[in-house]
């Protein structure tokens, strides 16, 4: 048996649940720069259903990428993005964040977020304000991202972000409150 994309009725939910077969949405996420979170972010957003595009603009990097990764571009306009996309930055402190941020903010993108502790500031924020992009572009990009589960290793970073990323397609806060 087969699921639609559609919302699915709790009845679809526990068909899948024991083993139905269900088709998600169309949906896409770029990851921007490649890494251990990047790697973990890669192979679990694939495994549910995301079309799932690297872009690092550093050739070795890039290279070592390509062993894991479905695709992999060197800049962002070549990675397909469209209204359906996420993006996800897995690395703050790259010098050319600014600029790959700006290219996304440019494009019909969905989502977009940078991995960083919330106790720290934004290092994208004055990146790219540098680079001439207004306050309202920039207050698009969040940081933190994915939930609140206390993440510290690359694995998790990349379960709490993706979580979030179904949480919010889906309209739903995320955590175990699952109302009356």
């Amino acid at each position: 048996m087969v699921m639609s994309s559609a919302e699915p009725t709790t009845s679809d939910a526990c068909l899948v649940a024991h083993g139905a077969e269900s088709v998600p949405p169309e949906r896409s996420l770029v990851v921007i720069y490649a890494g251990e979170t990047a790697r973990h972010l890669t192979a679990f957003a694939t495994a549910c259903g995301y079309r799932t595009t690297v872009v690092e603009p550093d050739p070795t990097r890039a290279e070592a990428a390509r062993a894991w990764a479905p695709e992999v571009v060197s800049e962002f306009a070549a990675a397909g993005a469209d209204s359906g996309t996420d993006v996800v930055a897995t690395d703050h402190h790259r010098d050319d964040l600014g600029p790959q941020l700006r290219a996304a903010l440019a494009g019909a993108t969905r989502w977009i977020g940078v991995v960083g502790n919330p106790r720290h500031a934004g290092p994208h924020v004055a990146a790219l304000a540098a680079l001439g992009v207004g306050a309202a572009q920039i207050a698009r990009v969040h940081r933190p991202i994915g939930l609140n589960i206390g993440s510290r290793t690359p694995a998790e970073i990349a379960v709490s972000t993706l979580a979030g990323l179904l949480a919010d397609r889906a309209g739903q806060p995320g955590g175990f409150d699952f109302g009356a």
